[in-house]
């Protein structure tokens, strides 16, 4: 921990360095009260897993929500709150918990930009870097439910390929991961999340452009390997993007318009949402929106997996 916290300042410093964007202070403020937010979820849910699992959520509220604690002398109580919240949940629907009420605060955002999910650069970065220590599979289904508009667990499942009760337990894991994560990397060096995300929707919104010149052959070139694989509904697969362009463009060809909605990109993985936007004399050619999700190597995309969206994106400003 840096030399301003060698002389262990008091939770009321930790908190205001913490709503000042200052990560280690956070995560110092929830390493200090860890032990007594144990002894209250041991108070109500005995010895085991579900104790620990709701103190890992109760760290994650408190990450999401320390903006809202009024009185920073207080932070102490304020925690033993959230944990005793945490547990009456989990007695009450021990089944099925979401990842993280406190993370979603923190990750989702009414604007679509991922670039605006978080107020501050420090906390953001955080965030992702543990959220990147987790698994492709685990962090696939962080990125879907968290970072971008496709939530429900069906459509999760659809663009994974799994089924539903695998995407339920994925979460499940990953909610303990990144607690553990969060706090034990709150002093690390992280990267800029921003970045990757920036990069992958600067080509996203070429690609969209090349498809209205008729260019889409040459823009997926540019970063698709040409032995991607690629599957798309309706059973459909391929080797090469070829067929899957050509398939693009006869939608084009009959009128069909599309509409970049969202972007979230890690190193090795990228969610792209798009909208479709059907002719009026063909109202249902497509599902009102799909979702790319990309598989990248070495900056190259390697598989490509696309999915429908069942329900219509809500009225928000569009992205292109």
């Amino acid at each position: 921990m840096g030399a301003a916290y060698l002389d262990a300042p008091g939770d009321v410093d930790l908190v205001h360095a913490a709503r000042a964007g200052d990560v280690g202070a956070l995560g110092a403020l929830l390493a200090r009260h860890r032990p007594a937010l144990l002894a209250v979820a041991v108070s109500l849910l005995g010895h085991g897993p579900e104790a620990e699992d709701a103190v890992q959520e109760a760290s994650l509220i408190a990450l999401g929500r320390i903006g809202d604690l009024r009185d920073p002398a207080a932070a102490g109580a304020w925690l033993r709150t959230v944990v005793r919240n945490v547990c009456r949940r989990q007695y009450l629907s021990p089944a099925e918990l979401p990842l993280g009420e406190g993370l979603a605060a923190v990750l989702r955002s009414p604007e679509p930009d991922p670039a605006q999910l978080l107020e501050r650069q420090a906390t953001r970065d955080w965030v992702w870097h543990a959220v990147e220590e987790l698994s492709p599979p685990l962090r696939l289904a962080v990125m879907l439910r968290y970072f971008s508009g496709v939530t429900a667990y069906q459509d999760i499942a659809d663009a994974c390929g799994v089924p539903v009760g695998t995407v339920r337990s994925r979460l499940n894991e990953a909610r303990g991961r990144l607690a553990r994560a969060l706090l034990a990397t709150a002093d690390a060096e992280h990267g800029d999340a921003r970045a990757l995300t920036e990069a992958q929707r600067r080509y996203a919104e070429e690609l969209v452009a090349a498809a209205r010149r008729g260019e889409l052959a040459s823009a997926f070139a540019a970063s698709f390997s040409p032995t991607v694989e690629v599957s798309a509904p309706h059973g459909f697969q391929a080797q090469g993007y070829g067929r899957f362009v050509r398939r693009l463009e006869q939608d084009q060809e009959d009128g069909v318009g599309i509409r970049l909605i969202n972007v979230v990109a890690s190193w090795d993985l990228a969610v792209w949402e798009f909208e479709m936007l059907n002719p009026p004399g063909d109202p249902h050619h497509c599902p009102p929106g799909t979702g790319w999700v990309l598989h990248l190597r070495s900056g190259w995309v390697e598989r490509a997996r696309l999915f429908h969206l069942r329900r219509p994106f809500p009225d928000r400003a569009r992205t292109a």
